[in-house]
């Protein structure tokens, strides 16, 4: 049932269950020209409508905030704050960091504290992360790594860094790693998971804002028969359902969507374990430091410079100090 303009009646009530956007629609013939204008505005953008205060609306149409109430209340809402919720549905994650936004830059603030509330924020992400890590999960996750004849990291959008840099971190200890964050984007992730099957690894990464490329990329890899290993913040992460073993993070970030911070530190602490966990992986680590040596600069600076002897009475430079040390 459409409202109808000019009535109230409560949204809850009436009109429970019809789709904002529906509802504007069937009401448009009755509305007045200037609701009109702003009902015009809203069905073509619906998102940056739902972000946008009374105020700013009301200017972006180019009409009253009062002009900009009474339509919502011609919608059978009790004003423009019922309305912009109602509208803003489905896109809370989406509008989180751009509401967390607005209302910091509400009160006062300097760089510095800005700066250390952060920083403050992503210890509190480690802590609460730490304290939900389970021995039995743990466990787990690097066993499906250890055990996988392939290893492939899927992630998209900021969690494509990520994916790159946990790809890096087992690339030493585990044969067949590949990070399927590439310059083919999701269709070449998606030829390469055409191919994975029982055996096969596939390390999924996402966090809010959801990207729909990497949770349809994980369901094409179980659907393969490849086992699934999700890096993800919450029970409610669109990843939880399709995943084998699920490391949470808390990922909380007052301007963004999520903290790679602490991802980061989830990576860096699971590659750790791997490191721990696979068989000969001190040899692999000697063999990894062998391998970049000559691309490290003090190491061929040293090989490189001849002995030098200080003249009678002058200090030796820090060079001659360090070329000492190493003969």
């Amino acid at each position: 049932m459409a409202p109808q303009a000019g009535g109230g009646g409560g949204w809850n009530g009436m009109f429970a269950g019809v789709g904002v956007l529906d509802c504007i629609a069937k009401a448009h013939p009755r509305l007045t020209r200037a609701h009109r204008k702003m009902a015009d505005y809203v069905l073509r953008n619906p998102f940056r409508a739902a972000t946008l205060m009374i105020e700013e609306l009301a200017g972006e149409v180019g009409v009253s905030v009062a002009t900009a109430n009474r339509f919502a209340r011609a919608l059978g809402f009790d004003g423009y704050p019922q309305f912009r919720a109602e509208l803003a549905k489905g896109y809370e994650s989406t509008l989180a960091p751009v509401e967390r936004l607005r209302h910091e830059l509400q009160r006062p603030s300097s760089c510095l504290s800005t700066m250390a509330g952060a920083l403050e924020e992503d210890l509190h992400n480690l802590e609460a992360t730490r304290q939900s890590l389970s021995a039995e999960v743990c466990t787990r996750a690097v066993d499906l790594i250890l055990a996988a004849r392939r290893v492939l990291v899927l992630g998209f959008g900021s969690s494509a860094y990520l994916a790159g840099l946990l790809q890096h971190g087992l690339d030493a200890y585990c044969p067949g790693v590949q990070s399927l964050a590439q310059a083919g984007g999701p269709t070449h992730a998606a030829r390469q998971l055409s191919r994975v099957g029982s055996g096969d690894l596939v390390i999924a990464i996402a966090f809010p804002r959801y990207l729909d490329d990497t949770v349809q990329l994980a369901a094409l890899a179980r659907t393969q028969g490849a086992q699934v290993l999700a890096l993800t913040d919450d029970a409610t992460s669109p990843l939880v359902p399709l995943a084998d073993v699920v490391l949470y993070i808390r990922a909380n970030r007052q301007f963004a969507a999520a903290s790679n911070a602490a991802v980061l530190a989830m990576i860096e602490a699971l590659c750790g374990a791997v490191a721990y966990r696979a068989n000969d992986s001190l040899n692999a680590a000697q063999h990894l430091t062998q391998s970049v040596m000559p691309w490290l600069y003090r190491d061929k600076l040293l090989a490189s410079a001849p002995p030098v002897q200080p003249a009678p009475g002058r200090p030796k430079s820090v060079r001659q100090h360090a070329v000492a040390r190493s003969n």
